[in-house]
């Protein structure tokens, strides 16, 4: 069984405010008569699923390309949070004993993609510490950051960055129930790039 957890990339999709949204360019068309159907896909790298790169972050830190897989692929604990909107989901949501080393937290504040809202619920640099500390080597969420939307200084992204813990965000765990399955979620190999989408996928 495979579970698709990315949301679809269309017009529809939203961004981060100011960032750049998908568009499709069509440069041949079979429609049209042309022999072949080609087009340019224009977006921030932040799109939908997606990963951060630690030089989103991190001054001088590494681009997603100097990236080693490892962290995107394998065993990945989903977790359902009761997390109030606006709020920093706190360490004790987490249970002292994980069952694998990547963790996929649900919180639900954020239940559309196509629906921008900025009262996303994200985790508190405690949460990150407590992970790291238990040996999870990746967070996914199902909001677009790790911080809140009007966070500046970004506390939890720079606990990320201290730990070496991968970022996985704008992920779909709306109908996934909680256990634990294999997660794919690999970035392209883009150089000097601070992000990835990813198709992330569920297996059991």
């Amino acid at each position: 069984m495979i579970l698709d957890i990315t949301p679809p990339i269309d017009a529809a999709l939203k961004v981060w405010p100011g960032d750049t949204p998908p568009t499709r360019e069509v440069l041949l068309d079979m429609k049209r008569g042309d022999n072949i159907t080609l087009s340019t896909l224009h977006a921030t790298v932040h799109l939908g699923a997606h990963v951060d790169a630690p030089s989103h972050y991190g001054r001088d830190a590494a681009s997603i390309d100097r990236r080693g897989l490892e962290p995107y692929i394998g065993p990945a604990q989903v977790i359902r949070v009761n997390a109030a909107r606006g709020t920093r989901i706190p360490p004790d949501a987490l249970p002292d004993r994980l069952e694998a080393p990547r963790v996929l937290i649900a919180t639900g504040t954020f239940p559309d993609p196509t629906n921008w809202n900025e009262d996303f619920a994200t985790v508190s640099p405690e949460l990150v510490d407590k992970a790291a500390a238990l040996g999870v080597k990746l967070i996914g969420i199902d909001v677009p950051s790790m911080d809140l939307f009007h966070s500046k200084d970004l506390p939890a992204h720079q606990r990320f960055l201290a730990h070496d813990v991968a970022i996985l965000e704008g992920i779909v765990l709306t109908d996934v129930p909680e256990g634990v399955y294999e997660l794919i979620a690999l970035p392209l190999r883009l150089v000097g790039f601070d992000g990835s989408p990813v198709r992330a996928t569920l297996r059991r």
